[in-house]
């Protein structure tokens, strides 16, 4: 993502005439000026650019900007465990952290990471195509400081299938398993693959027992 550089730089200093070099007074009250443009103008400015402007680096308030400019809502409804959790007493709590089920439904929300990823993704939803060349420079831009995220074409338009060579971490997953952002073409599903796991097997080949490989060699 390019940003446009932009100079908040303002210099009243220069506007004093030569002949006016001795006037102490003069030079006071403008110096007195400058230190209210550099505090009150540049470094607000400074500010905003690092705090709201860049999605890389915006603080929560930042968030929330974007977030009504693009439409996006930081909170997600959780639902009701259906299925027989494991844990301790009635609640099922786990060792130290909190429940391993949810007995009622609730309202989880974003990280300020989890947020910064969130608008990332919504943004190049908006702007993209989604053409894999596209989508793939937009996966590149997104997860460069993690590892490489591709995009395959299954050439029948059922599916993009992302490809992580990394494991996500868990606040990736969630963004990812509860929000559709991602990019493709309209009426295209979504199937990610993590392709980092190391698989068991015997020999170079990881061949099991008697029946082939444990996974598929090119």
């Amino acid at each position: 993502m390019k940003k446009q550089l932009f100079d908040d730089s303002v210099d009243i200093l220069r506007c004093i005439l030569w002949q006016y070099n001795d006037a102490e007074n003069l030079q006071s009250l403008i110096k007195q000026k400058q230190e209210w443009y550099d505090e009150s103008y540049r470094d607000f400015w400074d500010d905003w650019i690092v705090n709201v402007f860049t999605l890389e680096t915006l603080n929560d308030f930042g968030c929330s900007v974007w977030s009504i400019i693009l439409g996006i809502n930081f909170t997600v409804t959780i639902p009701a465990s259906t299925t027989p959790s494991w844990g301790f007493d009635p609640y099922n709590k786990n060792f130290f952290n909190g429940n391993f089920g949810n007995a009622s439904q609730g309202e989880q929300g974003a990280t300020l990471k989890q947020k910064r990823l969130i608008l990332k993704l919504r943004y190049y939803q908006l702007i993209g195509r989604g053409t894999v060349p596209e989508s793939n420079r937009f996966m590149k831009d997104v997860f460069q400081n993690d590892g490489t995220v591709f995009v395959q074409d299954l050439y029948d338009m059922t599916y993009a299938v992302y490809v992580f060579d990394f494991m996500p971490d868990s606040q990736t997953l969630f963004v990812l398993q509860q929000y559709d952002l991602l990019p493709r073409p309209a009426g295209v599903g979504i199937l990610l693959t993590i392709a980092n796991r190391i698989p068991w097997g015997f020999d170079p080949y990881d061949t099991n027992f008697f029946n082939g490989n444990f996974i598929g060699q090119p």
